[in-house]
């Protein structure tokens, strides 16, 4: 007995001591990683003290360099250019190097942290959204970024007063020991060892936070932290631990006011039209309705178009991808589920229940009882009182509701339906209490009984090779299941069985992804790698009726009844095509079916250019609502933008080619390549005579544009950013660029020479062209209070300088009051997408923004109102 009794105690024990071991282990990483972020502040003030050593180098070597240069008493301290010329005096200077290793960096503003700051904190406004907007000036990264040397600052109309050189500006601000700074918070942040940092960082750390959550954050992020330098008219922020400097213009900067937060615009923006249809992943989503509309979904939104009319009406309530849709007996309900979203009670996967004509939700269903996506749904065929969904979490749950019974809904079962894929769900027509499902090898027919349980039980293949995947499922109007295979294959099963009656062998080539039966008995299979349509008689006999899509449209996806003897067919390319079998089929929806990247509108005409990692360049007319044509480019497209004339296009792509295009004949006019990483942004000077080229390899390539831009000779290219160029903007003088990189930096550019201009202050006078540049002073309302620097991925200012749209990794479009100055900007905020949107602007005549959502494949057009 005591043996017995100490083999009892042992296993206790040593799990006493693993336990013991792990918070042994766990102590030590909490003290390894407390350590890693003090070096990590230690590293970065030290970046910050040889930057500024650097930064009075250059200075002197400026100075030094500028005594030995004859100028007219009139003339300014700061080198200018005129008529596209760099003076002689200037462009035959030479200038020394550092003697440290490495080439030279440029920095600004690294040393206000070491200034004695006075801080005001400001009021908190309770408002319904809250977003940072700021004037776009400019911003020096605190990690120093490469200037090869010295470079001549482009001066002309655009300027609107004199500045100061960077040498008079530094011996000033050095003589000064203190600033006045007005804040939105503390600037300095207080460790647990009690030690003040003034910087702190993200970069090695993004783990370990999400571990030990009692670690505080060791990186400031977001305009929580704002401050504005009155002496230097300039704000302060932070991006992932970076600080980012923009300076004021000189209008602006006499009396702005941190603490002011700027009013929403008068002009609201509403949805006019949705391109595309999500085919490529989604079955059993397209349906015509009595009202003469067909439904059907792509990204957060639910889509009833009428082709006859042309018209769209959208049901928006959703918050993320809707995934699954059904059509209640009475075509006048309809039920969608979504999956989840990024955070928060409505972002959780639900169902909505809702009416076609009035766009009422009458029940939201399952916000605590779905754990993935709701990938499967069908209403009871008998009165639709009754509700099948299909979690597409790991165990596949299946869930039967009573939707009508409250605003939520009853549950009167559920239970784990198989760990294997599940593609499609449905009440059988005749038998009210049983369900059939099918999926990966496997279909199963559920029996409800009258106390809630459900029964399953497997089909059984008998003899027969039991297929990959069972890939759809309908019904005969005898009452027996006619299920499709991965195979090609087709079988029906037995009214009350689980058993095979009929069994057609290589009907398709390839998976059968859609069974249609129509009103008089017969039905169409349709094949999602051939592209045929096969028709068959009620005894599963071929009429001999074949049809094929074209290749391009993709593979059939689903296929529904419309009027009279017309057929829907969705695509595995997210496209709907609408015909007969005598007439052929016409698409009527087309789309993009991979992520969507580049967006350009025409710079005269109210058309649009998108295209994405599909190889498809697709041009769109945003009055007709419809393609003017479609291209495969057989690369994969990252960036696009018309030449000012809007006579051709160019594309940019993720290996470094880029290409020209004749708008007019489709036909590729140039083909270059620069470096072999993705063409990130691409964008035209405002005359239309060069054009700058951002490249994830952290360079932008000049272009000199002639021919009616089809002949393009490289200039040079811009070297200086630590990563990835995300955004240019060109000065109204076509010779000044700046530009954005991943790592929250904002440089300036002569784009006659690809130098750097390192003195960023000098710049705040300068007109730009356009507001695509997230980081500038223009644009410091859009930033949320903990941005860390992703979340706004684009922007775009209005032709009358009057409005901001920009586009996030939450799927929406915010429309700000230009400029967007003021941190904590309020805005009208806009859902939608149901992904990143990696592109938003205005059209030609501001009466339109086109905005495209990343992975949701879905193209946006919103009227402004």
């Amino acid at each position: 007995m005591q043996l017995r009794s100490n083999s009892m105690e042992s296993p206790v024990e040593n799990h006493e001591l693993v336990e013991n071991e792990n918070h042994v282990h766990n102590d030590r990483i909490s003290e390894l990683e407390r350590k890693v972020s003090e070096q990590q502040d230690e590293l970065v003030c030290l970046k910050a003290t040889l930057a500024e050593a650097l930064r009075r180098l250059n200075n002197l070597e400026l100075s030094h360099t500028g005594s030995r240069i004859p100028q007219s008493p009139s003339a300014s301290s700061t080198p200018t250019r005129l008529n596209n010329v760099i003076k002689d005096d200037y462009s035959k200077q030479s200038y020394s190097t550092s003697k440290l290793d490495g080439p030279r960096k440029s920095f600004a503003g690294s040393s206000l942290p070491q200034r004695k700051q006075v801080h005001y904190r400001s009021t908190v406004y309770l408002t319904g959204s809250l977003h940072s907007d700021s004037h776009s000036s400019s911003s020096v990264s605190p990690i120093p970024s490469p200037s090869p040397r010295a470079t001549p600052v482009p001066v002309n109309n655009t300027i609107k007063r004199p500045t100061t050189s960077a040498s008079s500006r530094s011996s000033n601000s050095s003589s000064s020991l203190h600033k006045r700074w007005s804040s939105t918070g503390d600037f300095n942040q207080v460790h647990q060892n009690g030690m003040v940092s003034k910087y702190s960082t993200r970069s090695f750390l993004n783990i370990s936070a999400k571990v030990n959550n009692h670690f505080p954050g060791h990186y400031k992020h977001g305009i929580k932290d704002i401050t504005y330098n009155e002496e230097e008219k300039s704000l302060r922020f932070f991006l992932r631990g970076r600080p980012i400097v923009v300076y004021a213009p000189s209008d602006i900067g006499e009396n702005y006011e941190i603490t002011k937060v700027s009013t929403t615009p008068s002009r609201r923006l509403k949805l006019d039209w949705v391109y595309g249809y999500r085919g490529k992943d989604c079955r059993s989503n397209l349906y015509f309705l009595p009202t003469g509309e067909m439904v059907y979904f792509v990204a957060a939104l639910v889509v009833l178009y009428n082709p006859e009319e042309q018209s769209q009406r959208h049901y928006a309530e959703h918050t993320d991808d809707v995934k699954s849709l059904a059509i209640h007996p009475n075509k006048m309900t309809i039920a969608t589920g979504q999956c989840a979203g990024h955070n928060g009670m409505e972002k959780r996967p639900h169902i909505r229940v809702w009416h076609t004509v009035s766009l009422h939700t009458q029940a939201v269903i399952g916000l605590n009882d779905f754990e993935l996506s709701v990938c499967c749904l069908s209403f009871g065929k008998a009165d639709g009182s009754l509700l099948v969904a299909i979690d597409e979490a790991p165990d596949h749950t299946i869930s039967v509701w009573d939707w009508q019974k409250g605003e939520n809904g009853h549950k009167i079962t559920e239970t784990k339906c198989s760990v294997d894929t599940i593609v499609a769900a449905e009440f059988h027509p005749l038998d009210r209490n049983t369900i059939v499902t099918c999926g990966k090898s496997h279909i199963a027919f559920w029996s409800l009984d009258v106390n809630g349980t459900l029964y399953k039980r497997m089909g059984i293949f008998e003899s027969r090779t039991k297929p990959k995947y069972v890939t759809c499922v309908n019904f005969l109007q005898s009452g027996d299941a006619i299920t499709g295979d991965s195979n090609g294959n087709l079988a029906v099963w037995i009214r009350g069985t689980n058993t095979i009656s009929k069994y057609v062998k290589r009907v398709h080539d390839g998976s059968v992804f859609t069974i249609c039966v129509t009103k008089d008995g017969s039905f169409i299979t349709g094949g999602g790698k051939d592209g045929k349509l096969v028709e068959f008689s009620p005894d599963l006999t071929p009429t001999g009726i074949v049809s094929q899509i074209e290749g391009h449209f993709g593979g059939i996806r689903m296929i529904s009844e419309g009027r009279g003897r017309q057929i829907l067919i969705g695509t595995t390319h997210n496209c709907i095509l609408l015909g007969t079998f005598e007439l052929g089929f016409q698409p009527i929806v087309l789309g993009h079916s991979d992520e969507v990247w580049a967006l350009s509108p025409h710079p005269n005409i109210p058309q649009f250019a998108t295209a994405g990692y599909d190889r498809v360049l697709q041009l769109w007319d945003s009055m007709s609502h419809t393609i003017l044509w479609s291209k495969d480019i057989e690369e994969q497209a990252q960036s696009i933008c018309y030449t000012r004339d809007g006579t051709c296009v160019v594309v940019g792509c993720i290996d470094g080619k880029w290409m020209v295009f004749d708008v007019q004949t489709r036909e590729l006019l140039v083909q270059h390549t620069d470096g072999n990483e993705p063409i990130q942004v691409i964008t035209f000077s405002p005359d239309g005579t060069s054009v700058a080229m951002g490249s994830r390899d952290s360079q932008i390539y000049i272009y000199q544009v002639s021919d009616d831009g089809t002949k393009y000779s490289r200039v040079g290219r811009c070297s200086g950013h630590s990563s990835s160029v995300t955004h240019l903007d060109w000065a109204n003088n076509n010779q000044t660029l700046r530009s954005n990189s991943a790592d929250y930096e904002l440089l300036f550019w002569n784009a006659g020479t690809c130098r750097q201009i390192p003195q960023s202050s000098i710049m705040r006078d300068v007109e730009w062209a356009t507001n695509t540049c997230t980081i500038t002073f223009t644009t410091v309302g859009i930033w949320p209070e903990n941005a860390d620097g992703t979340d706004v991925n684009c922007c775009g200012k209005s032709h009358d300088a009057e409005l901001l749209v920009t586009g996030d990794d939450f799927g929406k479009v915010k429309l700000y009051s230009y400029p967007t100055s003021q941190p904590r900007s309020l805005c009208h905020s806009y859902g939608g997408h149901s992904s990143h949107v990696t592109g938003v602007n205005f059209l030609y005549d501001d009466s339109r923004i086109i905005s495209i959502g990343g992975n949701d494949t879905a193209v946006l057009q919103w009227t402004v109102s």
